[in-house]
């Protein structure tokens, strides 16, 4: 049974939070392990701009469409197995590209590794929140949280270690291993399931998964095709209605796929509206930010990720204590804190130039970490807390598919902003370019130092032209980041609940969705196999 006093966790605890942790943090790993590990890619496998776009975000897309339908599934059949199915997808789709590694291929088996990726995110949460009582479950979601948020970070190390002294095969190998073993880890975890058993809601899974699919695949285009593009526009308009479709059945199926009335709730709703725009921002700086190093400053792909690297630390640190300054002063403040930190760090970022050091870049990046552990751990508790135990599995993937579609819409807008922020700076030197030089120079900063290095010394002035192009953009896409990070302080902040008064809370405890008095506190139903 799982302890339910103050007293030390229990092995069982501890093994359940280990593993729910290293399980997530393999996942969001993956979302930006590639990385580093794309031009490699693209000249052992000839694939396009396009397809190498595919490769990396076909994981994101199958993610975010399936997150919802997995987390419902754990919830129904055992959040367990559910993860270790997941995991096992996970192992056998990222060991795919040892034998298929035509574009296609990976773009394939990329999506794969995705649907097993949507069974374990959502498993990982909501076995935690089953597995410990109330008083503890803070803090445990709070590492949970800092960890998930420092995933991606260490995908980009790892990748670099890898890409560094082996090649982009090793990242695949590396996560199937990670995912093999942690399915066989799994196997030694409590069962925790829904024992009202609901029945699937096929046409709210079907729904939400082709509107989340529209709105990612809109996201994924925009910076390559515009926003004005038919197939962008088209998606988007998809999204947009297929999202109203999916209300309209939730409100009138006898068991949704999930309570679309819970947005309205203020805790929910503003812990979604939190992790989506700090996983928009955080993945729209690491565009940004990881090409700076890289092409401006010049650092090899794994001294990129050791740049990134100290991020993590305040980010953790943080994340473990900010439920409690959450339940000490409610979710607007630490909400407020927090967002208004990143969108400072954005506002510093913006004020880069070519003679920036690596010392005056890591503080804005230290300051954005901050305010990510200040925010995201008490607003994915704010989102758990809202639903009952028994549909935490559905509450955590509401948490996941917010963290996947905010990350495709920063990229997007980073992206874009970065692009015509270019391509406005560069167009000017494009007229006096040899034909064949006017298309890649035009298109990123990437390229156009490609052909400043085979045309030698006489086009440095191109390239440090081309230099000051991108920092133009990449100025104009923080500040734009900052500005909607420091609206949406504002308005969730607004939105967010202050403190309860302890009658409240208390009164709240003793009916959730029709529990038990006593089963918010614990598990729904766990059992030791």
């Amino acid at each position: 049974m799982v302890s339910t006093g103050r007293a030390r966790l229990s092995s069982v605890q501890r093994r359940l939070l280990t593993l729910s942790c290293l399980a997530v943090v393999l996942v969001t790993a993956s979302m930006a392990a590639l990385y580093t590990a794309l031009p490699q890619i693209a000249a052992d496998t000839g694939a396009s701009q396009a397809e190498l776009t595919w490769i990396v975000d076909g994981y994101t897309l199958a993610l975010a469409c399936l997150v919802l339908p997995g987390g419902a599934l754990g919830d129904r059949y055992g959040r367990r197995i559910v993860l270790i199915v997941g995991l096992v997808i996970f192992a056998v789709g990222s060991a795919a590209p040892l034998v298929l590694d035509s574009p296609l291929w990976l773009i394939a088996t990329r999506v794969f590794t995705g649907i097993g990726a949507a069974l374990v995110m959502p498993s990982t949460l909501s076995l935690i929140t089953a597995g410990f009582p109330l008083e503890r479950r803070g803090s445990a979601v709070g590492l949970w949280a800092g960890v998930a948020g420092v995933g991606a970070i260490l995908g980009i190390l790892g990748s670099g270690v890898l890409i560094e002294n082996l090649s982009w095969v090793a990242i695949f190998v590396g996560m199937a291993i990670a995912g093999a073993l942690l399915s066989v880890a799994a196997c030694t975890l409590p069962e925790s399931v829904d024992t009202s058993r609901s029945a699937m809601d096929p046409l709210g899974t079907v729904t939400s998964a082709l509107a989340i699919g529209a709105i990612v695949v809109a996201a994924i285009e925009v910076p390559a095709r515009g926003w004005l593009d038919p197939l962008v526009l088209g998606a988007t308009v998809a999204g947009v209605v297929l999202g109203v479709v999916f209300v309209v059945v939730e409100k009138r199926v006898a068991h949704p796929l999930i309570d679309v009335g819970l947005f309205a709730d203020r805790g929910f709703g503003s812990g979604t509206a939190i992790v989506t725009v700090q996983f928009l921002v955080t993945f729209g700086l690491f565009m940004l930010i990881v090409q700076y190093f890289q092409l401006i400053l010049g650092y090899r792909p794994l001294v990129s990720a050791l740049a990134l690297a100290p991020m993590g630390l305040p980010m953790v640190v943080i994340s473990v204590i900010a439920p409690r300054l959450a339940t000490r002063f409610g979710l607007r403040v630490p909400a407020f804190a927090g967002l208004a930190s990143i969108g400072a760090g954005m506002f510093l970022i913006a004020q880069v130039d070519v003679h920036t050091s690596y010392l005056d870049v890591l503080g804005p990046l230290l300051l954005m970490s901050a305010g990510i552990g200040l925010c995201t751990a008490p607003a994915t508790a704010a989102i758990v807390d809202g639903t009952p135990v028994a549909k935490h599995g559905v509450a955590a993937a509401v948490n996941d598919a917010a963290r996947e579609v905010g990350a495709a819409v920063g990229i997007a807008i980073s992206g874009s902003v970065l692009a015509a922020g270019y391509g406005e700076r560069i167009a000017p030197a494009l007229p006096s370019l040899p034909e064949t030089a006017r298309e890649p120079v035009g298109d990123s900063l990437a390229a156009a130092l490609e052909v400043v290095a085979r045309a030698g010394p006489v086009a440095q002035q191109l390239g440090d032209f081309a230099k000051s192009a991108f920092l133009h953009g990449m100025r104009e896409s923080a500040i734009v980041l900052g500005f909607l990070t420091i609206g949406a302080a504002v308005l969730i902040a607004a939105w967010a609940p202050g403190r309860r008064p302890t009658a409240d809370a208390v009164d709240s405890d003793e009916d959730v969705g029709g529990l038990e008095p006593g089963a918010r506190n614990g598990v729904v139903e766990i059992a030791k196999e």
